[in-house]
């Protein structure tokens, strides 16, 4: 919404300086400017008040070996010979 108001109170900025009307249309189109460059400032400090407010993002970090999700127990089994020559055999 910040972006849009800002951008559109910009276009009508310049569309009053190429235009230079001393007119009411002048007037008008001065005044909405005025309006969406508060409506921009308004947005964007309640975006940046937003952000502040939400607690930082921690980055997981992937298992060093590359077992991701694998718990303790799946492990021990995978150590043992036996049952992994098992799980082997059950995906042929």
């Amino acid at each position: 919404m910040a972006v849009v108001a800002a951008l559109a109170a910009t276009a009508l900025l310049v569309t009053l300086l190429v235009w230079q009307r001393q007119d009411f249309l002048g007037v008008v189109l001065a005044l909405v400017a005025v309006l969406l460059a508060a409506v921009a400032g308004v947005a964007g400090a309640a975006h940046r008040d937003r952000c502040a407010a939400l607690p930082p993002a921690t980055p997981s970090l992937p298992a060093p070996d590359g077992l991701y999700g694998i718990d303790a127990d799946t492990l021990e089994t995978l150590d043992n010979r036996e049952a992994l020559r098992a799980v082997r055999e059950r995906r042929r």
